[in-house]
Protein backbone atom coordinates (compact mmCIF):
# COMPACT_ATOMS: atom_id res chain seq x y z
CA UNK A 1 0.00 0.00 0.00
CA UNK A 2 1.44 3.37 -0.99
CA UNK A 3 1.49 5.92 1.81
CA UNK A 4 0.18 9.37 0.96
CA UNK A 5 2.89 12.04 1.23
CA UNK A 6 2.01 14.58 3.96
CA UNK A 7 0.86 17.94 2.61
CA UNK A 8 3.67 19.88 4.30
CA UNK A 9 6.25 17.56 2.67
CA UNK A 10 4.70 18.20 -0.74
CA UNK A 11 4.85 21.94 -0.05
CA UNK A 12 8.42 21.57 1.26
CA UNK A 13 9.48 19.81 -1.96
CA UNK A 14 7.97 22.50 -4.20
CA UNK A 15 9.59 25.30 -2.21
CA UNK A 16 12.91 23.44 -2.18
CA UNK A 17 12.77 23.15 -5.96
CA UNK A 18 12.10 26.89 -6.23
CA UNK A 19 15.30 27.50 -4.26
CA UNK A 20 17.45 24.98 -6.13
CA UNK A 21 16.23 26.23 -9.52
CA UNK A 22 17.02 29.79 -8.38
CA UNK A 23 13.42 30.87 -8.86
CA UNK A 24 13.90 32.06 -5.28
CA UNK A 25 17.33 33.67 -5.25
CA UNK A 26 19.96 33.70 -2.52
CA UNK A 27 19.32 36.28 0.21
CA UNK A 28 15.80 36.95 -1.14
CA UNK A 29 12.95 37.33 1.34
CA UNK A 30 10.25 34.70 0.80
CA UNK A 31 6.50 35.39 1.13
CA UNK A 32 4.94 35.42 4.59
CA UNK A 33 3.44 32.21 6.02
CA UNK A 34 -0.03 33.65 5.44
CA UNK A 35 0.74 34.33 1.77
CA UNK A 36 2.33 30.89 1.35
CA UNK A 37 -0.72 29.24 2.93
CA UNK A 38 -2.99 31.04 0.47
CA UNK A 39 -0.74 30.26 -2.51
CA UNK A 40 -0.54 26.54 -1.71
CA UNK A 41 -4.13 26.38 -0.41
CA UNK A 42 -3.08 24.97 2.97
CA UNK A 43 -3.40 26.00 6.61
CA UNK A 44 -0.89 28.40 8.17
CA UNK A 45 0.27 25.56 10.44
CA UNK A 46 1.09 23.45 7.39
CA UNK A 47 2.93 26.38 5.80
CA UNK A 48 4.87 26.88 9.03
CA UNK A 49 5.87 23.19 9.06
CA UNK A 50 7.13 23.38 5.49
CA UNK A 51 9.15 26.55 6.17
CA UNK A 52 10.58 25.11 9.40
CA UNK A 53 11.74 21.96 7.61
CA UNK A 54 13.62 24.08 5.05
CA UNK A 55 15.15 26.15 7.85
CA UNK A 56 16.36 22.90 9.46
CA UNK A 57 17.97 21.90 6.13
CA UNK A 58 19.75 25.25 5.96
CA UNK A 59 18.02 26.35 2.75
CA UNK A 60 16.07 29.10 4.51
CA UNK A 61 17.01 31.28 7.46
CA UNK A 62 14.89 33.35 9.82
CA UNK A 63 16.08 36.86 10.66
CA UNK A 64 14.70 38.50 13.75
CA UNK A 65 12.33 41.34 12.92
CA UNK A 66 12.86 40.92 9.18
CA UNK A 67 11.25 37.65 8.10
CA UNK A 68 12.47 34.48 6.40
CA UNK A 69 15.05 34.54 3.60
CA UNK A 70 16.67 32.13 1.19
CA UNK A 71 19.95 31.29 2.91
CA UNK A 72 22.90 33.16 1.46
CA UNK A 73 26.12 31.35 0.58
CA UNK A 74 28.48 31.24 3.55
CA UNK A 75 32.25 31.02 3.82
CA UNK A 76 33.19 27.44 4.72
CA UNK A 77 36.23 26.44 6.76
CA UNK A 78 37.07 22.85 7.63
CA UNK A 79 38.30 21.91 11.08
CA UNK A 80 41.34 19.65 11.43
CA UNK A 81 40.59 16.01 12.24
CA UNK A 82 37.31 14.21 12.89
CA UNK A 83 35.40 15.93 15.70
CA UNK A 84 34.44 13.88 18.76
CA UNK A 85 32.09 15.39 21.30
CA UNK A 86 33.15 12.90 23.99
CA UNK A 87 36.87 13.52 23.53
CA UNK A 88 36.40 17.30 23.41
CA UNK A 89 34.42 17.36 26.65
CA UNK A 90 36.85 15.01 28.39
CA UNK A 91 39.80 17.18 27.32
CA UNK A 92 38.33 19.98 29.46
CA UNK A 93 38.10 17.72 32.49
CA UNK A 94 34.32 17.39 32.26
CA UNK A 95 32.16 14.30 32.14
CA UNK A 96 30.29 13.71 28.86
CA UNK A 97 26.91 11.96 28.79
CA UNK A 98 23.91 11.54 26.50
CA UNK A 99 20.15 11.20 26.78
CA UNK A 100 18.32 9.30 24.05
CA UNK A 101 15.23 11.22 22.90
CA UNK A 102 14.09 8.86 20.13
CA UNK A 103 15.36 5.87 18.13
CA UNK A 104 13.43 4.64 15.09
CA UNK A 105 13.55 3.57 11.45
CA UNK A 106 11.73 5.18 8.53
CA UNK A 107 11.94 5.78 4.80
CA UNK A 108 14.72 8.17 3.87
CA UNK A 109 13.73 11.77 3.17
CA UNK A 110 15.00 13.46 0.02
CA UNK A 111 17.81 15.24 1.88
CA UNK A 112 18.82 12.13 3.87
CA UNK A 113 18.95 10.02 0.71
CA UNK A 114 21.11 12.64 -1.02
CA UNK A 115 23.54 12.97 1.89
CA UNK A 116 23.91 9.19 2.39
CA UNK A 117 23.93 8.34 -1.34
CA UNK A 118 21.00 5.93 -1.04
CA UNK A 119 17.65 5.55 -2.78
CA UNK A 120 14.53 7.36 -1.59
CA UNK A 121 12.81 4.02 -0.99
CA UNK A 122 15.54 2.76 1.34
CA UNK A 123 15.14 2.77 5.11
CA UNK A 124 17.29 4.74 7.52
CA UNK A 125 17.91 4.65 11.25
CA UNK A 126 17.27 7.93 13.07
CA UNK A 127 18.62 8.68 16.53
CA UNK A 128 17.84 11.88 18.44
CA UNK A 129 19.79 12.64 21.60
CA UNK A 130 20.91 15.42 23.92
CA UNK A 131 24.63 15.64 24.73
CA UNK A 132 25.79 16.90 28.13
CA UNK A 133 28.95 18.11 29.87
CA UNK A 134 28.80 17.66 33.64
CA UNK A 135 25.01 17.24 33.27
CA UNK A 136 24.65 20.61 31.51
CA UNK A 137 22.94 20.27 28.10
CA UNK A 138 25.28 21.32 25.31
CA UNK A 139 23.88 19.90 22.11
CA UNK A 140 20.73 18.45 20.56
CA UNK A 141 21.49 16.23 17.59
CA UNK A 142 19.65 14.11 15.05
CA UNK A 143 21.80 11.39 13.48
CA UNK A 144 20.68 9.42 10.42
CA UNK A 145 22.41 6.21 9.33
CA UNK A 146 21.82 3.81 6.40
CA UNK A 147 19.35 1.04 7.16
CA UNK A 148 21.93 -1.75 7.03
CA UNK A 149 23.28 -0.51 10.38
CA UNK A 150 20.11 -1.86 11.99
CA UNK A 151 21.04 -5.39 10.94
CA UNK A 152 24.70 -5.25 11.94
CA UNK A 153 24.62 -3.27 15.20
CA UNK A 154 22.49 -3.37 18.34
CA UNK A 155 20.71 -0.36 19.79
CA UNK A 156 23.35 -0.18 22.53
CA UNK A 157 26.16 -0.26 19.94
CA UNK A 158 24.60 2.68 18.09
CA UNK A 159 23.62 4.85 21.04
CA UNK A 160 26.70 4.40 23.24
CA UNK A 161 29.71 3.58 21.08
CA UNK A 162 28.71 4.30 17.48
CA UNK A 163 32.12 5.02 15.88
CA UNK A 164 33.85 2.23 17.79
CA UNK A 165 31.08 -0.23 16.89
CA UNK A 166 31.21 0.80 13.22
CA UNK A 167 34.99 0.36 13.21
CA UNK A 168 34.66 -3.15 14.66
CA UNK A 169 32.35 -4.02 11.76
CA UNK A 170 34.86 -2.73 9.23
CA UNK A 171 33.37 0.75 8.75
CA UNK A 172 36.09 2.97 10.16
CA UNK A 173 35.36 6.71 9.94
CA UNK A 174 38.06 8.33 7.83
CA UNK A 175 36.82 11.87 7.36
CA UNK A 176 33.89 14.19 7.98
CA UNK A 177 32.53 17.30 6.29
CA UNK A 178 30.91 19.98 8.42
CA UNK A 179 28.82 23.02 7.65
CA UNK A 180 28.45 25.46 10.56
CA UNK A 181 25.96 28.32 10.70
CA UNK A 182 24.20 30.49 13.28
CA UNK A 183 20.52 30.47 14.16
CA UNK A 184 18.09 30.98 17.04
CA UNK A 185 16.68 28.33 19.37
CA UNK A 186 13.19 27.18 18.43
CA UNK A 187 10.68 26.40 21.17
CA UNK A 188 11.50 22.68 20.97
CA UNK A 189 15.26 23.20 20.98
CA UNK A 190 15.03 25.70 23.83
CA UNK A 191 13.11 23.20 25.96
CA UNK A 192 15.54 20.36 25.22
CA UNK A 193 18.65 22.43 25.90
CA UNK A 194 17.23 24.41 28.83
CA UNK A 195 17.74 27.85 27.30
CA UNK A 196 15.43 30.73 26.47
CA UNK A 197 13.64 30.66 23.12
CA UNK A 198 15.63 32.50 20.40
CA UNK A 199 18.90 32.07 22.29
CA UNK A 200 21.95 31.95 19.95
CA UNK A 201 22.53 28.48 18.52
CA UNK A 202 25.37 27.05 16.44
CA UNK A 203 23.86 24.72 13.85
CA UNK A 204 26.15 22.00 12.49
CA UNK A 205 25.44 19.61 9.62
CA UNK A 206 27.97 16.81 9.27
CA UNK A 207 28.43 13.86 6.92
CA UNK A 208 30.93 11.21 8.03
CA UNK A 209 32.64 8.93 5.51
CA UNK A 210 34.34 5.54 5.74
CA UNK A 211 37.82 4.85 4.32
CA UNK A 212 36.36 3.82 0.97
CA UNK A 213 34.47 7.13 0.68
CA UNK A 214 31.06 5.79 1.66
CA UNK A 215 28.85 8.20 3.66
CA UNK A 216 27.86 6.40 6.84
CA UNK A 217 26.29 9.10 9.02
CA UNK A 218 24.38 12.36 8.49
CA UNK A 219 24.09 14.51 11.62
CA UNK A 220 22.16 17.72 12.23
CA UNK A 221 23.23 19.21 15.54
CA UNK A 222 22.38 22.38 17.46
CA UNK A 223 24.86 23.66 20.06
CA UNK A 224 24.13 26.27 22.73
CA UNK A 225 26.14 29.28 21.58
CA UNK A 226 27.03 30.39 25.10
CA UNK A 227 28.27 26.90 26.05
CA UNK A 228 30.25 25.67 23.10
CA UNK A 229 32.57 27.05 20.42
CA UNK A 230 34.43 25.65 17.43
CA UNK A 231 38.12 26.27 16.84
CA UNK A 232 39.32 25.98 13.25
CA UNK A 233 42.83 24.62 12.74
CA UNK A 234 43.68 26.11 9.36
CA UNK A 235 46.87 25.03 7.61
CA UNK A 236 48.16 26.70 4.46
Amino acid sequence: MTKKIPVYIQMHNEMRQAILSKEWKKDEKIPSERTLAETFNVSRMTARQAVSSLVEEGLLERRRGAGTFVAADKVQEKSSGIPSFTETIESYGKTPSSKLVSFYTKQASESEAAKLHIGRTESVLVMERIRYADNVPICYEVATLPGFVIEELSKEDVTRHLYRSLSEKGYKIARAEQTISATWASEKTADLLDVKRESPILRVRQVSYTQDGRPIEYVRAQYVGSRYEFVIDAVN
